[in-house]
C-alpha cells in the first residue's frame, strides 16, 4: 500500500511546476532582466536629479565654482522676497488659469464634434491632432510671425473686419494671453483624443434609456456624459495643469531678443510673460546661480504636487449607473 505522505496531488504538482518557472532559471530571470534596466534608468534620470536638486538648493553654488557652501534656507527666503520670482509666480498661475479651461473645455467640445462626424471622424481627428505632433519650436516661430503687428496675418484679418490691429507680443497686457492661445492650439488635440477615448467607454444603452424617459440632448450630456467622463476629466485636468505650470519653450521663443522687435528680452515685454521655469533657467544658466535656481525648481515641484493632490481629491468620487 503506497505511503500517503509520498503522494502528491496533480494540483500540487502543477503549483510546484509554476513556482519553479518563476525561479532564477525560469520566468523570474526574464522578468528581472526586463525590469532592472528600467529601474536603473528611473533611479538615474528621475530620482537622482530630484535628490541632487534638493541638496543643491541649500547651497550657494555659482556654476563653475568647485566649492559649495551650505547656506540653509537662504535661497528659499530669498525667493519669496524676490520681486522677479513673485512676478513669475503670478504670471505662471495666470497662464494656468487661462490655459486650463481652454484645453479642457475645448478638448471636450472638439471630441463631441468629432464623435458626431460619422464617416469624416478619422479625418477631423487627424486635422485637430496635427498640431500635437508638430515641433513646438517650429510652430512657435510661425505664430511669432503671425503675431507681427505690421505684416502678421492676425492683424490683417482684424483690419479686414474693421477692427484695429493689436500689438500682441509687444503689449504687456496682451503678450501672456497671446502665448496662452498658441499653447492651447498646440495641445488641445491631445485632450480631444483623451475625451474621445472616454466617450467610447460610455455604454450607448444609457442614452437609449434617457431617450425613452424623455430626456433631451442637453439633459443626456449633463446627467450621463459629464458624470461618466469624470475619470477622463481628472486625467486631462491634472496633466494640463502640470504642463501649464512648466511652460517654457513657447515663452522663450516668442519673447526672446530678436524675435519680436529685436530688443525684447526673454519674458518681456516688461516681464509680463516671465514664468517660473523661464526665470529659473535665466537664473541658473545665464547668471550661473545654480543654488538659487535649484531652490526655485523645488518650489515648483511642491506647487505641482499640491495642485495634483487637490485635483485627485476633487475627482476621486466615482459615478456609476
Amino acid at each position: 500500500m503506497p505511503d500517503k505522505s509520498q503522494a502528491i496531488s496533480p494540483a500540487r504538482r502543477m503549483s510546484h511546476k509554476a513556482s519553479k518557472d518563476w525561479t532564477w532559471g525560469g520566468k523570474g530571470w526574464m522578468l528581472l532582466v526586463t525590469l532592472v534596466p528600467l529601474l536603473v534608468a528611473y533611479l538615474l534620470f528621475w530620482i537622482y536629479p530630484i535628490i541632487a536638486t534638493f541638496i543643491l538648493s541649500f547651497t550657494n553654488w555659482q556654476g563653475f565654482q568647485e566649492r559649495q557652501a551650505f547656506i540653509g534656507f537662504e535661497n528659499y527666503r530669498h525667493a519669496f522676497t524676490d520681486p522677479f520670482f513673485i512676478r513669475s509666480l503670478i504670471n505662471t498661475f495666470t497662464f494656468a488659469l487661462l490655459y486650463l479651461p481652454l484645453v479642457t473645455g475645448g478638448g471636450l467640445f472638439l471630441a463631441l464634434l468629432v464623435n458626431a462626424a460619422g464617416r469624416l471622424k478619422d479625418l477631423f481627428r487627424m486635422i485637430y491632432f496635427f498640431p500635437v505632433v508638430t515641433s513646438v519650436i517650429a510652430t512657435a516661430f510661425v505664430w511669432r510671425y503671425l503675431y507681427q503687428p505690421r505684416v502678421g496675418i492676425f492683424n490683417t484679418i482684424l483690419e479686414a473686419l474693421g477692427i484695429p490691429g493689436q500689438m500682441w507680443l509687444l503689449n504687456p497686457k496682451q503678450a501672456l494671453v497671446s502665448i496662452v492661445l498658441f499653447a492651447a492650439w498646440q495641445s488641445i488635440g491631445l485632450n480631444m483624443v483623451w475625451f474621445l477615448a472616454g466617450l467610447s467607454t460610455i455604454d450607448s444603452t444609457y442614452y437609449d434609456a434617457a431617450v425613452v424617459d424623455g430626456a433631451n440632448r442637453w439633459q443626456s450630456f449633463r446627467f450621463i456624459t459629464l458624470p461618466l467622463l469624470r475619470p477622463t476629466f481628472a486625467f486631462v485636468s491634472i496633466t494640463s495643469m502640470i504642463n501649464a505650470l512648466q511652460i517654457f519653450a513657447p515663452v522663450y521663443i516668442m519673447t526672446s531678443s530678436g524675435i519680436t522687435s529685436g530688443e525684447s528680452p526673454p519674458g518681456g515685454p516688461s516681464n509680463s510673460t516671465m514664468v517660473i521655469v523661464l526665470y529659473q533657467w535665466l537664473t541658473a544658466f545665464r547668471e550661473l546661480n545654480l543654488g538659487y535656481g535649484a531652490a526655485m525648481g523645488v518650489i515648483l515641484l511642491v506647487i505641482i504636487l499640491v495642485f495634483t493632490l487637490v485635483q485627485f481629491r476633487f475627482y476621486r468620487t466615482k459615478w456609476e449607473y
